[in-house]
């Protein structure tokens, strides 16, 4: 699980192509979050929606949310990893909750329905059915890189729920999009060997051309720190995250099949969810299985390489020289035209 030259190699295009990026995005941004149509509709009192707005006016409001320009306006979501609440989440040894929500206790209420009571309670929920052990899921002996690829999922996870604000329901085929173009274990089929191989992938989409504006890099070892957050916080918290994320998934398979759109669309995304909810159902069996004690020397791993990435980044003059020696092979981070 060592990262090997490669991996640095390209952990150091990111922090190039992200430092030049920043340079050029810092002289041609327009302070301006919305065009002065839309403000003339706002202020002759039209109700604007997030659908209503330009590409490039989502982009800048979605950068103004990462910033905290819009704090004053935007009640703040504060992620469940972070609350003290989180160090006591409890599972039966079945990996099911222990405590039911309310709304559930009184009445008959699906899991889809109380999700939004849920979402901002202080409850936790967990798988709603005993989970199986991994030996009844496949015959093979799992990976012992399965480590490594939780903390690519975890990533996506953490991503995808700021980005939302924490309310993934909003959108959730969006959100399903966004956790498999985090992804590279979900997305991709990826099969990363190390950490730093893991959070490299996982920096670069946060550097693309697709998500920079939500904060760049610096936003991107932030959500390193979310990650360690949830690992610290032990087996439970992490059968919880991988459950809301298994639900996510659901949700976007269920609004992808009433969704109007091209059949060979359809099918394409509806195929890469379903293997990603059988993943990530997986990989919440094994995490289950897993002594607790794994997942501090985890949290460990990955804060140390996110030193790593730190420190191979230095600062923006050590950058610049290291930008004088060509480097050979792929690109790390392409820009899409």
């Amino acid at each position: 699980m060592q990262p090997d030259d490669e991996t640095k190699r390209k952990m150091l295009d990111i922090l190039k192509r992200f430092h030049s990026e920043e340079e050029t995005d810092s002289m041609d941004e327009d302070d301006s979050t919305l065009t002065e149509e839309t403000i003339q509709k706002i202020l002759s009192g039209y109700q604007v929606s997030f659908d209503d707005l330009s590409a490039e006016e989502k982009k800048r409001f979605q950068r103004a949310i990462a910033s905290g320009e819009l704090s004053k306006m935007i009640e703040p979501w504060e992620p469940w990893w972070l609350k003290p609440s989180a160090r006591t989440i409890s599972l039966s040894k079945e990996g099911t909750q222990l405590v039911q929500p309310l709304a559930k206790q009184e009445a008959s209420v699906s899991v889809e329905d109380d999700l939004e009571s849920y979402q901002s309670s202080e409850i936790f929920l967990g798988p709603e059915s005993p989970l199986p052990p991994v030996s009844k899921l496949s015959s093979v002996e799992p990976s012992p890189l399965l480590a490594v690829h939780l903390v690519d999922i975890l990533y996506s996870y953490c991503f995808t729920l700021r980005v939302y604000n924490g309310d993934w329901q909003s959108d959730a085929i969006g959100s399903a999009l966004v956790v498999l173009s985090m992804s590279s274990v979900m997305g991709q089929g990826g099969q990363p060997g190390s950490v730093l191989e893991a959070l490299s992938y996982c920096l670069e989409q946060i550097c693309s051309p697709a998500y920079r504006h939500m904060g760049g890099l610096q936003f991107g070892l932030g959500l390193i720190d979310d990650v360690i957050s949830l690992l610290s916080l032990g087996s439970s918290a992490l059968v919880c995250s991988l459950s809301d994320m298994h639900r996510l998934i659901q949700a976007g398979e269920r609004e992808l099949k009433s969704e109007k759109s091209k059949k060979s669309r359809r099918v394409e995304i509806r195929n890469k969810l379903k293997l990603a909810e059988r993943k990530i159902y997986f990989i919440m069996c094994w995490v289950h299985e897993q002594p607790s004690e794994g997942w501090s020397s985890l949290a460990t791993i990955v804060g140390a390489e996110k030193s790593s990435v730190m420190a191979y980044g230095g600062n923006k003059q050590s950058v610049k020289m290291n930008n004088m020696a060509e480097t050979k092979g792929k690109v790390f981070i392409e820009e899409i035209e």
